[in-house]
């Protein structure tokens, strides 16, 4: 019988392990313990062999307890991380509702939660997108990719690709380029 532990055990080894590299090569730092343990969980979601699943589940509750009362990270396993997520800064609180579903390199600070705001929906936010401490963005929202969000900003509208989103409630502002190039420039 399959337990589904083989390609998918081996996968989640693999970000595991760029988790680790990202968040500076230490096994105490809280964004890297938080990501761990919640691949863990996702892992155990996939199992397909009830008893495996079953034990799998047990450990990961023990584990969510540490999680939730040392680092004060809280990331359920139902959330959809893209590649290369990063938990800047995670001395303070994180909180993700499970239904959230976030791009390709991510970087958030802490002090930031991400999910409902009084109702259903939440957030789905795109790649390359960064959010600064103590923002919340919140309800059935689209946040684009490249979006910059500023620190104790509250997102509670859409914002689309390329913007910067500022103040409580937010301001959308257009992203000027890293580089401006005259036209006709290399």
């Amino acid at each position: 019988m399959h337990t589904g532990i083989g390609c998918q055990g081996c996968r989640v080894f693999r970000q595991i392990r760029e988790d680790y590299i990202r968040h500076g090569r230490q096994l105490t730092d809280a964004g890297f313990v938080s990501l761990a343990i919640h691949r863990y969980g996702r892992w155990t979601l996939g199992l397909r062999n009830p008893v495996a699943r079953w034990l799998a589940s047990k450990v990961y509750g023990l584990l969510k307890v540490f999680v939730l009362n040392v680092t004060k990270v809280w990331i359920p396993p139902t959330v959809q991380l893209g590649r290369d997520f990063h938990i800047i800064h995670a001395e303070g609180s994180l909180s993700i509702h499970p239904d959230v579903v976030i791009g390709d390199r991510c970087g958030v600070m802490h002090n930031v939660t991400i999910g409902t705001n009084m109702g259903p929906g939440v957030p789905v936010i795109g790649d390359d997108v960064f959010i600064g401490v103590n923002a919340t963005v919140l309800g059935p929202i689209r946040i684009g990719n490249r979006v910059r969000i500023a620190a104790n900003t509250a997102v509670t509208t859409n914002v689309p690709d390329d913007s910067i989103a500022v103040g409580s409630p937010a301001k959308i502002y257009p992203r000027l380029p890293v580089l401006a190039r005259p036209e006709g420039g290399a």
